[in-house]
């Protein structure tokens, strides 16, 4: 990840990820970024999540781990994604839109942690600071670092990240499973 965003580089985003939704709510082109006028940070490659929460409750999460377009790329296709494809929830809608609240979550690259006994993984991980990524075969999930502040128990975290994997919670315990962690800037409304 290049240097922190400005403040002006936030606020552009959470603009850019409101108006994005309320563009695709109505049927309308979504909003063309000007990359000639955007700083470096928001035109460089870039990874990111969205978050869209009601009265605190999660209403949508999409994001990607690694990056692979512009930033400002990356955060625009997200908030449509997380307002309308997110699997676990119905379409956002025009009242929604109205309350929800939007985080953004730009992430550094993945680093995989070793580790050789499964007693050993809770302690490797530095609790509100890095986001998980868990695999096993063809399964994968990742919890956020925000995800910390629910669950700040290293292995409670782990039991329910190998359940949002689809595997068994204690999966975690029994073997050794390729493990990388990341760190996110996150900012929102």
């Amino acid at each position: 990840m290049s240097a922190k965003l400005s403040e002006s580089d936030r606020t552009y985003l959470l603009r850019l990820a409101r108006e994005s939704i309320a563009s695709r709510l109505d049927g309308h082109t979504l909003p063309e970024p000007k990359m000639d006028q955007l700083s470096p940070e928001l035109i460089a490659i870039g990874a990111s999540f969205v978050t869209l929460t009601i009265h605190g409750s999660l209403r949508g999460c999409i994001g990607s781990l690694e990056a692979h377009q512009p930033l400002v790329l990356d955060v625009r296709e997200h908030a449509i994604e997380a307002a309308f494809e997110d699997y676990r929830f119905r379409p956002l809608t025009h009242d929604e839109l109205k309350i929800v609240k939007i985080e953004i979550s730009r992430l550094t690259a993945p680093v995989p942690l070793f580790y050789s006994n499964p007693a050993d993984l809770p302690g490797n991980l530095r609790p509100g600071i890095d986001g998980v990524i868990l695999k096993d075969g063809y399964r994968r999930a990742t919890f956020l670092p925000q995800v910390w502040e629910q669950l700040p128990d290293a292995q409670e975290f782990l039991t329910h990240l190998c359940a949002k994997m689809g595997a068994a919670a204690d999966l975690w315990r029994k073997k050794v499973l390729e493990v990388s962690t990341y760190q996110v800037e996150e900012f929102h409304e």
